[in-house]
């Protein structure tokens, strides 16, 4: 659930922001989020001001895609980028480095059941995800091959609840939609949809990445970013509903409608209980973990074995905040 949206303008927008990275504050750590403000990254705003008051300056700015944030960090716009680059990072030749892991795939693929009951029906058909190279594609991608279909196209519409707001209009009829959008569905129109059976799926939705010379160059404040975000998605863990007192202790996302505001602590428990929040930060396993995903996908290139967690993780940073904060 999202309290605004990018329109017919995104374009406009999305270059304006890159203007805006190219031009940064002295001593701000640019944070580039290839999505809109929202519910879901409510914790992730709670980890930022547990940083600040740390000490380190965080300027964050929402772009159109996960894309356009990748290429903002890999161009030195930004310095840290929200997303999953494990193509991009193949595929660049400037070094740029996962150093957390921020949530896990906790993704629901639905249908109108007016038009498909089953991946098969699908064969042929046109679906939504959330943007090219997103965890959303990856696994569309994934139940092409596992079902042995082919879809006739895959749009992209950013924002789960746009999507989940298109299969009500019926303006889509197979999209992916989050736990926010799954629950929407089954309240607004009963019956109508059916969320299709999606097993062992593992895989990194959001991390935290970088280049390599920020990582080097900004050590104390990259460790605080990391310890702030452990030490937050440990207590969310905990205590779900600590995040919209969080919302209102550091006036994050104050235009949220009523019925958004409604929502925090739902989609919280349900990500929770479905253990979506890496207390660890990820880390070697699950880097592993997405090299098995994202091959299958087609997301990365190479054989699993093959492929080595130093050429797309920075694993030092995450190491020195353990240290600190401790395994949980």
């Amino acid at each position: 659930m999202k309290f605004s949206r990018i329109t017919g303008t995104a374009a406009a927008l999305a270059c304006g922001a890159m203007i805006a990275l190219a031009a940064p504050a002295e001593a701000k750590v640019r944070v580039a989020y290839g999505d809109i403000a929202s519910v879901e990254n409510l914790h992730l705003l709670a980890a930022f001001e547990l940083a600040k008051q740390r000490g380190v300056e965080i300027e964050m700015t929402y772009l159109k895609s996960e894309d356009i944030a990748a290429q903002a960090v890999v161009g030195g716009q930004a310095d840290i980028g929200v997303g999953g680059p494990y193509a991009l990072i193949q595929k660049v030749k400037v070094p740029v480095r996962i150093f957390l892991q921020l949530s896990t795939l906790r993704f629901y693929p639905a249908v109108n059941a007016e038009f498909y009951k089953t991946w098969k029906d699908l064969d042929g058909q046109e679906v939504a995800v959330h943007s090219r190279g997103s965890g959303t594609e990856a696994i569309m991608k994934l139940m092409e091959e596992r079902e042995g279909i082919k879809f006739s196209k895959i749009s992209y519409i950013p924002g789960s609840e746009v999507r989940t707001g298109a299969l009500l209009q019926g303006n889509v009829k197979a999209t992916i939609v989050d736990s926010s959008g799954r629950r929407l569905l089954q309240e607004k129109a009963p019956g109508k949809f059916i969320i299709l059976p999606m097993e062992g799926v593992n895989a990194t939705d959001e991390a935290l990445f970088a280049r390599q010379d920020f990582l080097d160059k900004n050590q104390k404040d990259v460790d605080i970013i990391v310890e702030s975000i452990l030490t937050t998605w440990r207590e969310v863990t905990a205590n779900p509903a600590i995040v919209a007192e969080w919302r209102t202790k550091y006036n994050l996302l104050p235009d949220l409608p009523a019925d958004q505001v409604a929502e925090i602590t739902p989609y919280f428990t349900e990500l929770a209980e479905g253990k979506a929040f890496p207390v660890n930060g990820g880390g070697e396993a699950a880097a592993k973990d997405d090299f098995a995903f994202y091959t299958i996908s087609g997301q990365l290139q190479g054989k699993p074995a093959e492929l080595k967690v130093e050429d797309f993780w920075a694993l030092e940073p995450l190491n020195r905040a353990l240290g600190k904060v401790g395994t949980n």
